[in-house]
């Protein structure tokens, strides 16, 4: 028969509150918890996860929905996510909605019908609509990579400075002479693309040049876009001596594509990536790149969830006066780093 908490008490002394307060990640004396954690190893004991989320309302669990599983920045950022809340009590539910606007707002629905305590999303959906229903239950949001405008004040987010590095790159290509630039940026209407052509263009106009739009071209983030655009702007501009791809994937496929066009770097056309140290050590000549503080974006917004569930723990006991309302939305902006390799070369 299985263990349960009156066994605990039995065999440690302490009251059933003491023990309840310890399982449900509450303080307790320190020779408190060393006798329940012994107590819980020599009984056996594990926690009805259902039986709690019943009695508390609390699943202990956090939804993460993502655009793309397969993809080197968000596996990295939902991989360190899911280490940090693991190790804090929480389980973890994955949800890739394959950058469709309908499965991620068809995730959202059933992360909330799974009582699930918070939910940390990499928006597609561009006006939050698909957001309302974890909203409405008061769940804590934390958005990474892209903010929503109009929801500011209603969740968390964790983002990187993507206007500085796009600026960054296009500064050290024409500060290297270079004038006829071509970038690989993501989808228009996506507002991390958004910012980095931003910056892009930004770094003409303090150099006193014009950026051309001919120069630029769309691609989804995925290696096969990279490929494929690459071989427009090569096709459509042989004045072209640079081009900044914006993301891991794309920079892949845009290498894969100068390869096979014979066009050796950087004596005939200069490149900066983005992410990936692996990627820029491996690419001959070193790849100079847009890196990105992957880890400690997912530190970020695991701490940022972990302090909300924390705030609405608060709340609900009644203990603090402050926390009636959740209060305005953070956003942690983080720098990112241009990492110089050899694949730029100066033009007189």
């Amino acid at each position: 028969m299985a263990a349960t908490m009156k066994d605990i008490a039995r065999q440690t002394g302490l009251g059933l509150a003491t023990i309840s307060r310890y399982l449900n990640g509450g303080k307790v004396k320190e020779q408190n918890r060393i006798a329940i954690e012994t107590a819980i190893s020599e009984l056996s004991f594990t926690v009805n996860e259902f039986a709690r989320s019943l009695k508390t309302s609390k699943s202990k669990t956090i939804g993460v929905i993502i655009p793309e599983l397969n993809n080197t920045f968000v596996a990295t950022i939902i991989t360190v996510i899911e280490d940090i809340l693991r190790k804090n009590g929480y389980g973890v539910i994955v949800c890739d909605c394959s950058t469709n606007e309908n499965l991620e707002k068809e995730a959202v629905q059933f992360l909330v019908n799974k009582t699930v305590d918070g939910i940390i999303n990499m928006p597609v959906c561009k006006d939050g609509s698909h957001l309302k229903p974890a909203l409405d239950k008061d769940l804590p949001v934390v958005l990474i990579d892209r903010m929503i405008a109009g929801l500011s004040d209603h969740v968390d987010a964790v983002e990187v400075d993507n206007v500085h590095a796009a600026k960054n790159a296009a500064s050290h290509l024409i500060e290297n002479g270079h004038r006829k630039i071509g970038i690989i940026v993501g989808p228009a209407d996506i507002y991390t693309a958004q910012q980095r052509l931003l910056g892009f263009n930004q770094a003409f106009t303090d150099c006193g040049l014009e950026s051309d739009n001919n120069y630029v071209e769309h691609g989804d983030y995925t290696v096969h876009s990279g490929y494929e655009n690459m071989q427009k702007l090569l096709s459509k501009h042989s004045d072209m001596t640079a081009v900044f791809v914006t993301n891991y994937e794309m920079t892949l496929g845009a290498i894969i594509a100068i390869n096979e066009a014979g066009i050796k770097l950087p004596d005939e056309l200069s490149v900066i990536g983005f992410d990936n140290l692996q990627l820029a050590q491996v690419i001959k000549p070193r790849l100079t790149i847009i890196t990105q503080p992957l880890e400690e974006i997912g530190e970020q917004a695991a701490a940022m969830m972990l302090e909300r569930l924390s705030e609405n723990t608060v709340k609900e006991a009644g203990k603090n006066a402050a926390a009636d309302s959740k209060g305005a939305g953070r956003t942690v902006t983080l720098s990112t780093r241009l990492q110089l390799g050899e694949s730029v070369m100066r033009r007189s």
